[in-house]
């Protein structure tokens, strides 16, 4: 069964830096889409950053120059590099995978989702 392990969430002052990691485990086959995304109590979870398998990359308007995505095929990694953070960036983060696995039926391609992890920033 495939679980998305996250790390690096934490507290940190206005204008400091995280760095979010992202690694699934378990059997896989392919990972194509990447993503983060953020909730905060009685919002919907938006988009942060994605990253397609040949590295095209999409932001939120509101972490554009100051958020970074990246991800390694070889360790089927996913980090998200937050700079210049802000007390609005407080949240959980999420990442998701669209991973494929190979079942007894035959490959399946489904959205995974990690647990999430939080991030606060003071002002």
């Amino acid at each position: 069964q495939v679980q998305l392990v996250e790390s690096g969430g934490g507290l940190v002052q206005a204008g400091g830096s995280l760095r979010l990691s992202c690694v699934p485990s378990g059997s896989i086959f392919s990972i194509s889409r990447m993503g983060w995304y953020r909730q905060t109590p009685g919002k919907a979870r938006e988009l942060v950053a994605g990253i397609s398998e040949d590295g095209g990359t999409n932001y939120a308007d509101s972490v554009k120059g100051r958020f970074t995505i990246s991800r390694d095929n070889a360790k089927n990694m996913v980090d998200l590099t937050m700079n210049n953070l802000k007390p609005a960036d407080t949240a959980v983060y999420y990442c998701s995978l669209r991973i494929v696995v190979l079942r007894p039926g035959g490959f399946s391609e489904d959205d995974y989702w990690g647990q999430g992890t939080q991030v606060t920033v003071s002002s």
